[in-house]
């Protein structure tokens, strides 16, 4: 057992028999009333997001998730499967990808971290960064160059995103998967 004013961002923790991951914690002390902390929480099960106030010396069960390094292996709709070293397969629906989708191709070799919650696999995490070639972007439109000029481009893997004007087709680029914008040429 944990009292609320020790979580942190990225703990989990039980609330109302749910595991829930915090995504912000802010402890909060007025003078008359009782010490608090404001949580934004976000369900691993459901992927649905809740804010919620507990006292500070409130107690809640903390969770421990198991994580294992797995590569990508196929896709079989609607499931995305994760090979680990050992050579088990982990099925995880797409919902529970989120936008790390956008970066899962065929043949990928980067190493994906998988969340384990009660021997089910519930969430991937790619590398932060990652590379993906450019199969289609527009010309750069001539004498641009007022500042950062961007224009769309197509990766490998069917996503858009947008990219420098000095970006041509069939580059390789790096992308942060975190926030899903370019870095620089790879």
């Amino acid at each position: 057992m944990k009292i609320a004013q020790e979580f942190r961002a990225g703990n989990v923790m039980m609330l109302n028999d749910q595991p829930m991951i915090v995504l912000k914690a802010e402890f909060s002390k007025s003078g008359r009333n009782a010490a608090v902390v404001k949580l934004k929480l976000k369900n691993l099960l459901s992927g649905a997001g809740t804010e919620t106030v507990v006292k500070a010396d409130d107690k809640f069960e903390q969770i421990i998730l198991e994580q294992k390094d797995c590569t990508y292996s196929y896709f079989a709709d609607p499931l995305y499967v994760f090979m680990d070293d050992e050579y088990n397969q982990y099925e995880i629906e797409k919902e529970n990808l989120g936008d790390t989708v956008n970066y899962i191709e065929d043949g990928m070799q980067d190493v994906s971290v998988v969340t384990f919650y009660n021997g089910k696999p519930i969430t991937v995490e790619l590398p932060n960064i990652i590379v993906r070639q450019v199969i289609y972007t527009e010309m750069a439109v001539r004498g641009d160059t007022s500042g950062k000029v961007m224009k769309p481009a197509k990766i490998s893997t069917g996503h858009e995103l947008m990219v420098p004007a000095f970006i041509e087709t069939d580059e390789m680029i790096e992308i942060d998967t975190r926030t899903g914008e370019f870095r620089k040429r790879a």
